[in-house]
């Protein structure tokens, strides 16, 4: 499972396409995405409401607490709408620590209520776990006593006697509605296969709930049973998140290839950087940098998986040597190419892209002073060791090369070594 953050627009989106088919019922919402490139006057063709309604507008961008930092404006009509989103538009805001700039808005319909009421499904390894408060909204967390949880094993359904706990103290002219609606979301939780999601508040509007605010996960792994249930998604970088050109050109690859390939900098001008093959592979040998001490000189977090072909490796490869090789400053550097014991990747093949790039660099290589480290198994190991054995003794590039007898924390404690060593 791979938990994916999504915007609120599409969180509300899906809730409103997939309720009716789910539970027989419509949910009245109603919502509208803004970004730089929107056209005000074609969003008004678009979704007619905006004109005639009083509006809320807040960002939309994978972050908590608009309200208590004064991001959210309420009981707007269109031309203020208009006037908050470019006040701040592509302006930097510092978000839980993170800064970024603000670059899409969510706006609704502003809707007067008098109670709110917390949901939240979250999918755990044995089951899902439902908490349900009548105490939502801003302050949640200051009544996090009040919220009741329970919990339902993979394969169990849920109804109205396990349901009960939750709406156990609720008006009986509320209750049936409010019970009937967290038993439809939880059934489109599971069909769509929601990780996470979580309704703060949402109240009661004309006899019927309505999400004000809502947060939302998938499982991204999940896509291809779900691409049209889903429709045009989009899974956002983490704010205050932003690709660098390198990263851009390793995620189109990824894009477009059944394989996985991952690539991100962590420090441009670090001295360890990695090409692991395997997720978690990649975040041992992450891990056992950062536990020697040495994760300041942690250049990348680097993975690719799912037996990609070899024209695929040569560009993946190319991109993080070029990345590795950067600005060299006469200070020795250590690559990293490792991975587990291979169930079905041929080595020698992937390890062919490789030695493609690994030739095309050779003076980078030696400029930046690079030693490689190699330690792979699996299907072909030897021929991808021998090759990349007789890859070193052709470049002139120190490459240590080990099977599977080595340990991938032990080659990860040899670079180490390689860097700190006297010049």
């Amino acid at each position: 499972m791979a938990r994916k953050k999504i915007r609120e627009y599409d969180s509300k989106r899906l809730l409103k396409e997939h309720f009716k088919r789910i539970s027989g019922r419509e949910l009245p919402i109603q919502s509208a995405q803004v970004t730089e490139s929107t056209d005000f006057n074609e969003l008004v063709e678009r979704e007619p409401w905006l004109s005639s309604s009083k509006l809320v507008v807040k960002p939309d961008m994978l972050f908590g607490k608009r309200g208590k930092s004064g991001l959210v404006a309420l009981n707007l009509d269109l031309a203020q709408v208009a006037a908050f989103v470019k006040e701040r538009l592509g302006k930097e805001v510092t978000m839980g620590g993170c800064k970024g700039p603000i670059t899409t808005f969510i706006v609704e319909p502003f809707i007067p209520h008098n109670e709110e009421y917390y949901l939240n499904i979250v999918s755990e390894r044995l089951g899902c776990s439902i908490s349900f408060s009548e105490c939502g909204g801003i302050e949640i967390e200051e009544n996090w006593d009040k919220v009741k949880t329970i919990f339902i094993p993979t394969g169990v359904s849920l109804t109205s006697e396990t349901c009960a706990e939750l709406v156990a103290t609720l008006p009986l002219e509320i209750k049936g509605e409010i019970e009937e609606f967290i038993k439809a979301v939880y059934t489109l939780f599971q069909d769509l296969d929601f990780t996470f999601l979580e309704m703060n508040p949402f109240a009661i509007v004309d006899g019927k709930p309505y999400p004000l605010d809502m947060r939302g996960e998938l499982d991204d792994t999940a896509a291809f049973k779900n691409f049209k249930k889903w429709g045009s998604i989009e899974f956002p970088m983490p704010f205050g998140r932003v690709m660098s050109p390198t990263e851009s050109f390793i995620h189109g690859l990824d894009e477009k290839t059944s394989a996985s390939l991952k690539f991100t900098v962590l420090n441009p001008k670090g001295r360890i950087w990695t090409m692991v093959a395997g997720g978690g592979a990649s975040v041992i040998y992450a891990d056992t940098v950062g536990d020697l001490g040495y994760a300041s000189e942690l250049g990348n977090y680097a993975e690719y998986s799912g037996a990609p072909n070899e024209e695929e490796v040569l560009q993946y490869a190319r991109v993080v040597i070029d990345c590795a090789t950067a600005d060299p400053d006469g200070q020795k550097r250590a690559l990293v190419i490792g991975g587990g014991i291979a169930n079905f990747t041929d080595v020698a093949a992937t390890f062919n892209g490789i030695i493609r790039a690994l030739k095309e660099k050779e003076s980078r290589l030696k400029a930046a002073r690079m030693s490689i480290y190699v330690r792979r198994g699996g299907p072909n190991y030897q021929r991808g060791l021998a090759k990349m054995r007789a890859l070193g003794e052709e470049l002139g590039v120190p490459i240590e090369v080990y099977g599977p007898e080595a340990t991938m924390t032990g080659i990860c404690k040899q670079a180490i070594e390689c860097i700190t060593a006297a010049a």
